[in-house]
């Protein structure tokens, strides 16, 4: 539990950089930096040469097609902080869980109860609070984080089945070599040269990125799913903290009540997932 807490509480430090840095770069030259030394330091953590090993997997097209939805969902992430506060993007991204109970239905067959259902259509009212459409803040930054969550939903989707066969390291593994990969073949149409100090913080960017993973995956395979998961929600204090000190951003009324909505559904929707299967 306390891995679990550190660990995503790193998510935020390496997208406050991320939304500093796009102030002045490129968000796929961000995003491509990113992915870049996340994919060195898993190279080092597992043993430089001897990391051939894990890329040993039973599904390469999911693998591969998950890990270019990631890098999707990086950018629009990315690109949401660039013009909306990290609280705000936040807040619409937990809506994942919600949305992982809404298309397990027709994408894994799952038989979903009608308090899940409700959590469900409770959480995506929370999502429409922080948005609120109809009170002007609906912008390209929402819908960006908005669709992060979606492709957040999808790639925990595809890890269920992924898991099935292949090690978590594998799946994080092609993750960050897709997302190297394909963002690289862009680098030529979006490079800046950063300077030292630049560097360094897009260095950061994905070393905290990395070790997040890595401690993720750890508490995943120390604890029970459920006893982990619902410490995942610790991150909005992260980004909450970030946000202010940083960038002098707070969440207003609207987005402090539609956060608080999301987070319950998602924690009730947890707890009748532990009720419905006591072994997964």
């Amino acid at each position: 539990m306390l891995l679990m807490a550190a660990s995503v509480s790193l998510y935020p430090v390496g997208d406050a950089i991320a939304k500093h840095l796009t102030q002045q770069y490129p968000v796929m030259f961000v995003t491509w930096a990113r992915y870049l030394f996340n994919f060195l330091i898993m190279v080092v953590f597992l043993g430089g040469p001897r990391v051939l090993r894990h890329y040993r997997t039973a599904n390469p097209r999911l693998q591969i097609a998950r890990g270019a939805l990631a890098l999707l969902s990086t950018m629009a992430f990315i690109a949401a902080i660039h013009t909306i506060t990290l609280v705000d993007a936040y807040a619409v991204l937990f809506a994942n869980p919600l949305i992982i109970v809404a298309l397990s239905v027709p994408l894994l067959g799952e038989r979903v109860g009608l308090h899940r259902w409700a959590a469900v259509l409770i959480g995506f009212l929370g999502v429409l609070v922080v948005l609120r459409p109809a009170g002007g803040f609906l912008a390209w930054g929402a819908l960006f984080a908005l669709f992060s969550a979606f492709s957040v939903a999808l790639l925990n989707i595809a890890t269920r089945v992924l898991s099935r066969t292949d090690e978590p390291v594998t799946i994080l593994l092609y993750m960050a070599t897709v997302g190297t990969v394909i963002a690289t073949c862009y680098l030529p149409f979006v490079w800046v040269e950063p300077s030292w100090g630049e560097w360094g913080l897009l260095v950061l960017a994905g070393l905290v990125g990395g070790l997040g993973h890595l401690g993720s995956i750890t508490a995943i395979r120390m604890a029970p799913l459920s006893a982990v998961a619902p410490f995942s929600y610790v991150q909005i204090i992260t980004a909450t903290l970030l946000g202010y000190l940083v960038f002098g951003e707070l969440p207003d009324v609207w987005a402090a009540l539609g956060m608080t909505i999301i987070i319950g559904a998602g924690l009730y929707v947890l707890h009748r997932e532990r009720r419905a299967r006591p072994n997964a």
